[in-house]
């Protein structure tokens, strides 16, 4: 039986030292801009379509926008552990093309769960007037309405989405589907069998979207996309003779 445990850093393919590399690099900008009391990921991070600081070069830009430290940790160390195996195993550049591919997926799913969430919110053509002229450069400055409905819009439409979570459970699937009886140790300790680990992981993601918690601020829903599109492209891979 195949086992994963990672065995080091020195295991550094092209396209994820470089990625590696990348994410670290914005990161430092961002913390060294916040220092002087500018977000850059605000203007970076993905925004809802109909929010002024919606940028279509988000559907990218946001997947090398970081949160904080422990987010940027977890998602380069999922990226190390799953992304040169899979990048020794199709290539450089089919690796690229699915890294890419699977974060804009996630993005895309993110503005249309957002998109569904909005429609669930009944507010008058002066409200929404007020979010779309007025919202953003409130949250910009730290704060929000207080009314429920107008603040929770808001946060919908000019709140933005940050990370390389998307890519990374487009990875994880890839690595579920490409060698599903290899075991991943969780902790560098617990042994799961890919498929399992794969399966268990999604549920968790659709369980906590579905029960959006107060104070959760995961884009679950994004993370499912990333899996959703990862699945999809390598199952057109597959129909269309792509090596694997």
């Amino acid at each position: 039986m195949n086992s994963f445990r990672p065995s080091g850093f020195s295991m550094l393919t092209p396209v994820v030292k470089n990625l590696l590399v990348l994410n670290i690099v914005c990161f430092i900008i961002t913390c060294f801009f916040e220092r002087f009391g500018y977000d850059i990921s605000n203007d970076l991070g993905l925004h809802y379509v109909k929010s002024p600081s919606f940028r279509p070069v988000q559907f990218v830009s946001y997947m090398f926008m970081h949160a904080n430290l422990e987010h940027i940790f977890f998602n380069m160390l999922a990226l190390w552990m799953f992304g040169h195996t899979l990048e020794q195993y199709w290539g450089s550049k089919k690796f690229l093309v699915y890294y890419l591919a699977t974060g804009i997926g996630a993005g895309i799913m993110q503005v249309l769960v957002a998109y569904i969430h909005l429609q669930t919110f009944v507010i008058s053509d002066e409200m929404w007037d007020m979010v779309i002229t007025q919202g953003d450069d409130l949250l910009r400055s730290g704060r929000n309405w207080i009314d429920d409905t107008l603040g929770s819009v808001n946060a919908i439409v000019n709140g933005s989405t940050v990370g390389a979570s998307g890519a990374v459970f487009g990875l994880l699937m890839a690595f579920g589907m490409m060698f599903p009886e290899a075991q991943i140790y969780i902790y560098f300790a617990i042994p799961v069998k890919a498929k399992w680990f794969v399966i268990i992981y999604g549920l968790i993601e659709l369980f906590s979207g579905i029960r959006n918690s107060a104070g959760d601020n995961t884009a679950h829903f994004a993370h499912l996309g990333g899996m959703i599109f990862g699945y999809i492209l390598i199952k057109y891979w597959q129909k269309n003779g792509s090596r694997f």
